[in-house]
């Protein structure tokens, strides 16, 4: 039977500027527009329905020309698309600079709209089924703290297991007050650090540190370096095969979500289901999109032999 996963959090408008040579900062820099939909939970739920599972999206919506397109790219990944629309307000965005080779400059993140996804909101008789109906939750931190704990809560309520994403330092510090009840929590250095209050250089000083502040399960992305997973009091490192080509860096701590969390929902251990989210960043890097629309279970599955096995640190 199809697992079902339930996805609350960021469904909104990407807008990213490519600088065409050499940064210049403080200055005008020749480039490129690129404009599509994204967010964090919303790439990672077309991810995940590109693999195959069946996905319920709920995000906040403004009633705008912004808010048709992301339904619309909703509706096309296959997506049940439920949103709370609020039709006097803009939906949220993020316009990101981004340098020729990928990597992220600056970026700018208009998501007022999302702190009236209020707890209040779960109580609704829908949302209530949804969340009996599905398997697994996947939240983002675009969302307010109280409503981040509502939705832990209500998920172990029904024992459903719960992964969030993190997003930004900014915002993963809303995960705090519940980061012991989270499952499984996907996050990169800067938003592990955010939490943790350091950051140290070697992959090995992260398990203790994520373990003294109650993170039991965590996938610790280091760029180019070899990231950490934890899993139950162990932890192991995975060191990422560099790309043959880097389009564009947008999308790829989300497709690690969605393709380590669809590995989970089919019975691999957190370890070997790593390896399958780090095939899915792979090919999200090779695409000018956030989310890449060649993406199939055999593809993620060709890609998977090019990525090494963990090495374990204890």
């Amino acid at each position: 039977m199809t697992k079902k996963i339930l996805v609350l959090g960021g469904a909104h408008i990407d807008r990213r500027g490519r600088i065409s040579g050499e940064t210049a900062p403080g200055a005008s820099n020749p480039g490129t527009w690129f404009e599509e939909p994204g967010g964090g939970g919303f790439n990672a739920a077309r991810n995940l329905a590109r693999l195959g599972f069946q996905v319920t999206m709920i995000s906040p919506r403004g009633g705008d020309p912004m808010g048709e397109t992301v339904g619309e790219a909703a509706d096309f990944a296959g997506i049940d698309d439920r949103p709370f629309v609020f039709l006097d307000r803009k939906t949220p965005s993020y316009t990101a600079i981004i340098e020729k080779d990928g990597n992220l400059v600056i970026a700018l993140a208009d998501m007022d709209l999302y702190r009236f996804f209020v707890p209040r909101r779960l109580s609704i008789r829908w949302v209530r089924e949804a969340f009996a109906a599905h398997d697994f939750i996947l939240f983002d931190a675009n969302l307010p703290e109280e409503t981040i704990a509502a939705i832990v809560a209500k998920a172990h309520s029904l024992s459903k297991p719960v992964a969030a994403i993190a997003i930004s330092p900014a915002k993963v510090v809303r995960l705090k007050p519940c980061i012991g009840d989270i499952d499984y929590l996907f996050l990169n250095e800067a938003e592990a650090a955010a939490l943790a209050g350091e950051r140290p250089e070697d992959a090995a000083g992260w398990p203790p540190l994520l373990n003294e502040i109650g993170i039991r399960n965590a996938v610790v992305t280091r760029g180019r370096r070899e990231l950490v997973a934890l899993c139950e009091g162990r932890a192991v490192t995975l060191q990422p095969p560099i790309a043959d080509t880097v389009a564009d860096v947008t999308g790829a701590g989300d497709s690690l979500a969605a393709g380590t969390l669809a590995a989970l929902m089919l019975g691999l251990p957190l370890e070997e289901a790593v390896r399958h989210g780090t095939a899915a960043a792979i090919l999200t890097v090779q695409s000018r999109h956030a989310v890449n629309e060649n993406l199939t279970p055999d593809l993620l599955n060709e890609v998977l032999a090019l990525v090494p096995k963990v090495r374990i640190l204890h």
